[in-house]
Order: C-alpha cells, then structure tokens, then sequence
C-alpha cells in the first residue's frame, strides 16, 4: 500500500530528504482553464477588456508563481529552475492554461508547473471579473512529469480532458527522461507510470531497443499568431490525434512565433524523439524560417519526403509548390516539415502514414532493406 511520503512514523508533517537522490532534468506540465462567457473570450483575444493586456500579465504571474512555489507549498524544495513556459488558448467559453517547468536537480517540478497554473489562471480571473465576476478556475493537473529514476509518467485522460477544454496552445513536453514525482521519496509510483500516455498509446520505450522504431512524436506548430492568441490552430491537433491513433506518444503541439521556430526544433528534439512534424513557416514570406531552422539541425536530409508531399498538394492546388518544406534526419529523429494550412497538413498525413512505420525502422537499424 502506497504511503503520504509528506508524513513520519508518527503523523507528523515532514519535509522530504533528497539529498540522496541523484540530479537529473525534470520537467512537469500542467494545464487548467477558466470557465467564462463567450464575450470575455473575444474582449481577451481583442486585447480589448478594462484590465490591458490581459495573456502577458498572467503569464508573468504564472512565471512569478512558480518560482515561489517554496514559499507557497510549506513542505515544497527550493529549487533553481531552468525555465518556466506559461501559454494560452481559446476555446468558445473558456481559456486554456498550461506550463512547462524545468530544473536540474534531485527533486521533481510538478508542484512549480501546477502553482504556474493556478497563479496564471488567478490572475486571469482578476482581469475578467469587471466583465465576467462568475468566471471559474477549473481543472488544475498535471499532465505530465520527467526527470529521477522512475520513467516517463503521463496523466491517462490528459487527452480526453483537453479535447474537453478545446484547442490550447499546448507546450506538453515529456523530455524523455526517466520521471518520478517530486514530492514522493519511495518506492511507490503513480499507477500510470510507465504505461501512461498524454493520448492512451502504449508505452514506446521499448521499440527503438528492438529495431521497431520509436513510437514517441512531437507537434511543433510555426505560428506567430497562434502563438499570441490571436489565431486558433487548426493543424497541429489534427496531426497529435493522427499520430496518437498510430499509436504514438505525441507530446504538443508546442506552438511558438515564426521567428522562435529555432528555438521550437531544439525543445522538441529533447529527449530524442523518434518523430518531430512540424506545421507552418515553410511558405516565401520574409517570416516564414521553418526550413532553414530544420537544415541547422539536420544530419541528414530526406529530400524523397518532401518532394512528394508537394507534389501531392500541387495535384489539388498549384500554390502548394510554394511550401520550402524539408524532411530528414537529426541524430535519430525524423523531421518532416509541413505547411500550415489544414489541407497541406492532410496531403502531409497521406503521404507519411504509408511510410513511417518502415522509415522508424530503418533509422532504429531495423525494417526490411530488400
């Protein structure tokens, strides 16, 4: 039976001693959301309620709050955080929270990403309540937790209660270490460590080691608006569901700017993922940089890849000859550039669903060469 590791022999109220365990990158991403009107959602991507600047206030609250999560949570560490992420999304009557905490050390990041939440999403309550005073702050949680000796940890219905909350600009990052809760100085982990996935797949870890491919993906999504919540992505959660009905653990979309696209490549590419697709920033436009920063990190390039996802979009839509998009390899991820229009995200899907279950094989030393 699973004991309170926060509780002595005698009932008392203890802090946990870490020093023995060892120091590795732990990572944690939580999410919740505020339930308000329609009207406050449209005055909050408008930029237009009596508060100004409603996102950028709560994300430095967010930001604020986890790095006094010690003083907050009594039994909590003190811990030097690498960094904090807070973003937004829309949903028709609510806005979406979710925070990425990182630090290098012998205890997790859970309760920083979740106090990032609840101070965001607090003061976003504050911003809207002149509008909305009956605003709620809902769904606090975990989603997923990486970092010490126990494995990648995902919350099971992670998928189901974002659907639930509508599209978010999701930074969902599961590093790809080995994962254990913060706060838990035993032997006992959450019932869905090692098995649990953000999207229900089966856990992936030992496929590369069999020749079979990794079945870990992320969604990066190039958008400069949808990454200030002034634009709903239609693309990148399209590309999760897809990737985790083949059975992939997907972690994001994790949305960024054109012009943070760079940056975007190497947070997805933590941990080694078998997979990174990324939507968006391929086109002409002096903004667009997806294909540029995909070539600084590739070692190899699968040109076959990209060719024939163009020349499946210009069978429809001659303008798809535009896309600049590049696929290839970095290390032993497979990137694929996509554009980022919903249509050049299906051709993308026709053509990969086909070939990555071999294309994973072979770069895992696997799959049939003849």
């Amino acid at each position: 039976m699973s004991e309170l590791s926060h509780v002595d022999a005698e009932g008392r109220a203890r802090m946990v001693d870490v020093s023995a365990k060892a120091e590795t990158t732990r990572v944690a991403v939580a999410a919740g959301l505020l339930r308000t009107t329609a009207e406050v959602v449209a005055l909050v991507r408008a930029d237009d309620m009596p508060k100004a600047d409603v996102l950028s206030t709560a994300r430095l609250a967010g930001i604020s709050g986890a790095k006094k999560t010690s003083e907050l949570i009594p039994l909590c560490h003190q811990l030097a955080l690498s960094s904090v992420d807070v973003r937004f999304g829309f949903a028709e009557d609510a806005i979406t929270i979710e925070a990425r905490a990182k630090t290098k050390g012998p205890t997790g990041v859970e309760m920083e990403a979740l106090t990032a939440v609840a101070v965001a999403g607090l003061t976003l309550h504050d911003m809207v309540k002149a509008v909305d005073p009956a605003a709620v702050l809902d769904g606090v949680r975990l989603l997923t937790k990486d970092g010490g000796k126990h494995g990648h940890w995902e919350r099971p219905d992670a998928g189901a209660a974002e659907t639930a909350a509508g599209p978010a600009a999701s930074l969902t990052d599961a590093g790809r270490t080995d994962a254990e809760p913060r706060h838990d100085h035993g032997e006992h982990s959450h019932p869905g460590a090692h098995t649990g996935q953000r999207h229900g797949s089966p856990n992936h870890n030992d496929a590369s080691s069999s020749g079979e491919g990794s079945r870990s993906a992320v969604v990066v999504v190039a958008s400069t608006g949808t990454a200030a919540g002034t634009r709903v992505d239609k693309t990148g959660p399209v590309l999760a569901d897809w990737l985790a009905g083949l059975g992939f653990s997907v972690r994001g979309p994790l949305v960024v700017a054109d012009a943070e696209i760079a940056a975007g490549l190497r947070e997805a590419l933590d941990g080694a993922p078998g997979l990174v697709i990324t939507t968006g920033g391929t086109g002409a436009s002096p903004t667009d940089a997806t294909p540029e920063a995909t070539l600084a990190v590739l070692d190899r390039e699968l040109p076959g890849v990209a060719e024939v996802i163009r020349q499946r979009g210009t069978a429809t839509f001659p303008l798809a000859a535009l896309s600049r998009g590049v696929a290839g390899l970095s290390g032993s991820t497979v990137i694929v550039n996509l554009p980022g229009s919903p249509g050049g995200v299906r051709d993308g899907i026709a053509v990969l669903e086909p070939l990555l279950d071999h294309l994973l094989a072979q770069v895992a030393g696997g799959g049939r060469h003849e």
